[in-house]
């Protein structure tokens, strides 16, 4: 991820901010539409999940230019989600409903810019999570 990119997904993201309860529900509406079997990692009040969401991005969103910062926070987050219950594989559902929250809420500057460095954020805070996923066994070197 690039300084230019971090930027973008920083003011793209104080953009959404005001319509952060509007972004979380369309987040939440497209992730349970991509992949209804998610819905079953939720009991707790969706709003509240939803402010939740909208808090950790705009910490993520702060940090990427210095990602060392949040490392092992992501990581402890990874963790979390493995205890949800949360696969690998479920971060592909994760992404689309990302990419269609930013898109409604962002509307007219929802550039293929502004969606490359929303990739790319996603790629880097996603890659950190899944280290939690990996069995530490595996990572021992022989």
């Amino acid at each position: 991820m690039t300084r230019e990119q971090a930027d973008i997904v920083q003011s793209t993201w104080r953009a959404v901010l005001p319509v952060g309860d509007t972004f979380a529900e369309l987040f939440y509406g497209r992730l349970f539409a991509v992949d209804p079997g998610l819905r079953r990692l939720f009991k707790d009040d969706m709003l509240e999940q939803g402010r939740n969401l909208t808090a950790m991005l705009s910490v993520a969103a702060a940090n990427l230019a210095r990602p060392e910062k949040i490392t092992v926070a992501l990581r402890q987050l990874g963790k979390r989600h493995v205890a949800y219950g949360v696969e690998p594989k479920d971060f592909r559902a994760v992404e689309d409903a990302l990419m269609f929250a930013l898109e409604h809420a962002l509307i007219d500057v929802f550039t293929p810019e502004v969606k490359a460095a929303w990739q790319a954020a996603y790629a880097l805070l996603s890659s950190t999570m899944l280290e939690a996923f990996t069995p530490t066994a595996s990572r021992v070197a022989p």
